[in-house]
């Protein structure tokens, strides 16, 4: 007696499980880190770029275009690097007389200060890589704006000295003194 074996359609579901375990075996050892001995070597990657222990580079602390002389800002206009506590003192706005900026600590990625003119007094400080604080000494009052910044020279602004002090991780802070 012959027994005649029926083929079963595969399901759906079977069919589908099928085709993905298939399709993953190929995808694995298509994507397969294993070399064969002929292979070339391949170009570095993330993945298997050799790892070294030096830290990255920091980027070196700007060059003002003042340096360090704190005399280069009596007029009102400076840009100057300090690495200690320095007093400034320059033309207060609108012809108010002199005013002040007492540098009070510098240090890796802090500064603290204090303006002064005529009864006006502002304080600022900051910690951080990137960080400090900008001071508009007007006339009739000041106010201060902290927080991350661009170490670039400020825009002067219409009646108000402006006044940046941005943190380096160095210890060196820079200054910005803009007098309109």
């Amino acid at each position: 007696m012959r027994k005649h074996l029926r083929m079963r359609r595969p399901r759906p579901a079977r069919t589908l499980l099928m085709t993905l375990t298939a399709l993953t075996a190929l995808t694995t050892t298509a994507c397969s880190d294993t070399q064969q001995p002929n292979d070339a070597e391949p170009p570095p990657t993330p993945r298997n770029r050799p790892t070294t222990s030096h830290p990255a580079p920091q980027p070196p602390s700007p060059s003002p275009a003042d340096g360090t002389d704190v005399g280069a800002c009596t007029d009102g206009n400076c840009e100057i690097a300090v690495t200690e506590p320095v007093t400034i003192r320059f033309p207060a706005p609108d012809d108010a007389g002199r005013a002040t900026l007492s540098v009070t600590k510098v240090g890796p990625n802090e500064i603290e200060y204090e303006v002064k003119s005529g009864n006006n007094r502002s304080t600022g400080g900051a910690e951080g890589p990137g960080q400090g604080c900008l001071t508009y000494l007007r006339d009739r009052g000041s106010g201060n704006s902290c927080g991350t910044l661009d170490p670039t020279r400020p825009s002067p602004r219409p009646g108000a000295v402006v006044i940046q002090a941005t943190t380096g991780t160095d210890g060196t802070a820079l200054l910005h003194i803009v007098s309109p």
